[in-house]
């Protein structure tokens, strides 16, 4: 089987996917062609050499590179299928995309309408899953509507940025339906990229023209005093066949973070390799492992995720009350992400995990290739 792994992109998480591309490369079964395709953060795509392949493979900490040859530029026609990318006029053969892109351009459903206008199959939740679960104001309204516990909150457009007697009036009233502290994040960016806390008016004024930078729309959220618990799941919640259990929505065994940092921003994440302590399992009781793991099933099912995603948990420690957070539909494959971590842990290790990942796109392109599309 060809595979390509794309990787880089226009995002804020551009070098994050480079180390999560190198693991999930590295992750591949030797006995497939492994096709490297890098996008730079301007946007341009270029097919890597093989010694690009071939030097991750020697060093298991290495991060992929790009490099940018002209006349490997990349161009793509849709509607040819497995030969839809196009290098020096030359088709490349690609059975499936494993797309390892976070955040803008990568998960929020463009690319992964790209795939579906060229016909070939991808690892992952499909466009309007992507799409949906990038904004987090339209994945918490369509949890709410379920029932789904989530964590108080409101939205500000930037329409009333520009309006200073509308602004004012919207800062006493999320004040007054919130209090502080309040986290400030945008709606639509991934590894808490312009995301901060604020105590007061100040901080909030700062945290929103912060968030602003990165998206038109800022989620500003009520502060819980919480434990963050994650949890990996996999599976097709729109069409598996119980025939193929890699299809099947299963949850694996929940995580805990404890960050050291005041909140677990970027450098926590993936520069400080002491910026949070990873528990799996997370420090719970069973049946309250157990409730994580149901409500992080109804989550994915209710965005009709695909493919993998990484669900995300608050738990008040004076209440004890469980909020969803977010879900990330191409969480971090780097050494320390807990999504991998997670899913070894319950017994999928990570050369299964990815072969699971491949598997169950597969068949969802089968599947979708059945039906009818025009009479």
């Amino acid at each position: 089987m060809n595979i390509a792994v794309i990787y880089g992109g226009r995002s804020g998480e551009h070098e994050i996917s480079l180390i999560s591309a190198a693991a999930i490369t590295r992750g591949i079964k030797k006995e497939n062609k492994v096709i490297l395709i890098a996008i730079t953060k301007e946007g341009k795509w270029y097919l890597q050499d093989d010694s690009e392949y071939q030097r991750i493979l020697k060093d298991q900490n290495a991060a992929l590179s790009i490099k940018e040859d002209e006349d490997k530029l990349i161009n793509i026609i849709p509607g040819q299928g497995k030969t839809s990318f196009v290098v020096g006029g030359k088709p490349l053969s690609i059975d499936i995309v494993f797309p390892a892109l976070h955040g803008t351009y990568g998960e929020d459903g463009t690319i992964q309408g790209l795939f579906e206008m060229c016909d070939i199959p991808y690892v992952g939740c499909g466009h309007l899953a992507s799409a949906i679960t990038m904004d987090k104001e339209k994945t918490k309204m369509i949890w709410q509507s379920l029932g789904l516990p989530v964590v108080p909150y409101v939205c500000m457009k930037r329409f009333v940025m520009l309006d200073s007697v509308v602004y004012d009036a919207f800062i006493e009233d999320t004040e007054k339906e919130l209090g502080y502290p309040m986290f400030v994040k945008p709606c639509c960016a991934g590894s808490s990229n312009g995301a901060n806390k604020a105590t007061n008016r100040k901080e909030l004024s700062y945290a929103i023209m912060e968030a602003f930078n990165w998206d038109d729309k800022v989620l500003i959220e009520k502060s819980i005093n919480a434990r963050e618990v994650e949890c990996s799941v996999t599976g097709n919640s729109v069409t598996f066949n119980h025939d193929n259990d890699f299809e099947d929505v299963v949850a694996y065994i929940p995580g805990e973070i404890a960050p050291s940092h005041t909140f677990y921003d970027f450098d926590a994440k993936y520069n400080d390799p002491e910026g949070a302590k990873l528990l799996i399992p997370a420090e719970l009781a069973e049946n309250d492992l157990e409730k994580i793991r149901k409500t992080a099933c109804a989550a994915y099912k209710a965005l009709d995720a695909s493919g993998l995603s990484r669900v995300d948990f608050f738990i008040d420690k004076d209440t004890k009350a469980v909020y969803l957070n977010e879900i990330n539909t191409m969480p971090g494959f780097t050494t320390i992400s807990m999504f991998p971590k997670m899913c070894d842990a319950a017994g999928l290790h990570f050369e299964e995990l990815v072969e699971l990942l491949i598997n169950e796109a597969t068949e969802r392109f089968n599947s979708k290739e059945k039906l009818q599309t025009s009479r």
